[in-house]
């Protein structure tokens, strides 16, 4: 077994599953999701790849159960990193369940790993390119504020953001406001994990070939490869390579930031584009 372990949130599948098997070639892998059946499934062949790995059951907003991950991870030995790779997207609850999952799991899941925090120890918070493709009006950064002192509130003030625009609506606004939280939540806790010689930083993934991203490929995720470099759905291959890469130990300076993997899309987009895909939407 390897020495080393790491925590994979939203492992079951997707990104998360292949993130866990690059990872596995020199970690143990604790896998949590909320399918107990596909992370068995996952545990499984990342066994049959010659890993090890070992699953729990978990909804990440629920902090015991995200401290019952952890938990497992301890017993392991030699926890080192945690991909954050759990969250929905707008096709997959209202925005409640969105600000739920997407912008307090998140709270939960770091929060957990700021406690077990070392030197050499490493966050990587999955974050969405929805964050950077919204008009910053429509993101209520002042009430990020409230994640290091009232949940309660925080979570309140961006569901009412979310809502601005009418219920039906509400869900396509609730995620790029908590895809927006994830990005400077993982900078706003940079020192916090410093002090501790650990890292903590956020990928953003633009469209993928993932359920996820095919689930929301008419409602946007589609729309933006027309404006990419790179015209094409991303593969959970290559931003899995990211994502291990930057909980690896390789890139030790690299904390605070976001990094944007996007095929080009960003780079292709002014505001008359910006304009075109929400009204398509």
């Amino acid at each position: 077994m390897a020495n080393k372990t790491a925590i994979i949130t939203g492992g079951a599948r997707g990104m998360g599953l292949a993130t866990a098997k690059i990872m596995a070639a020199d970690h143990h892998i604790v896998l949590s999701d909320v399918d107990g059946e596909a992370l068995a499934a996952a545990v499984a062949e990342i066994e049959s790849d010659g890993g090890t790995a070992e699953f729990v059951v978990a909804d990440i907003t629920d902090r015991a159960q995200v401290d019952a991950v952890f938990a497992g991870a301890a017993q392991a030995g030699g926890l080192r990193a945690v991909v954050h790779a759990a969250g929905v997207s707008p096709r997959m609850g209202s925005a409640e369940k969105i600000i739920e999952i997407n912008a307090v799991g998140t709270i939960n899941v770091v929060e957990a790993a700021l406690a077990v925090a070392d030197e050499g120890f490493a966050v990587v918070n999955v974050a969405s390119i929805a964050a950077v493709m919204v008009p910053g009006f429509m993101i209520p950064k002042r009430a990020f504020g409230y994640a290091r002192t009232d949940v309660d509130k925080l979570r309140q003030k961006l569901i009412a953001a979310s809502n601005r625009t009418g219920k039906r609506a509400a869900p396509k606004q609730a995620y790029p406001i908590s895809k927006a939280f994830v990005v400077w939540y993982s900078a706003e806790m940079a020192a916090a994990f410093g002090a501790s010689g650990a890292r903590i930083l956020s990928v953003s993934p633009g469209s993928f070939d993932t359920e996820m991203g095919r689930l929301e490929e008419s409602g946007g995720s589609g729309q933006l490869t027309q404006f990419a470099a790179l015209k094409r759905f991303g593969r959970p291959e290559e931003i899995a390579e990211l994502l291990a890469f930057c909980a690896s130990s390789k890139p030790g300076y690299l904390t605070g930031v976001d990094i944007l993997c996007d095929g080009g899309t960003k780079a292709g987009m002014g505001l008359k584009e910006m304009i075109t895909l929400a009204r398509g939407a």
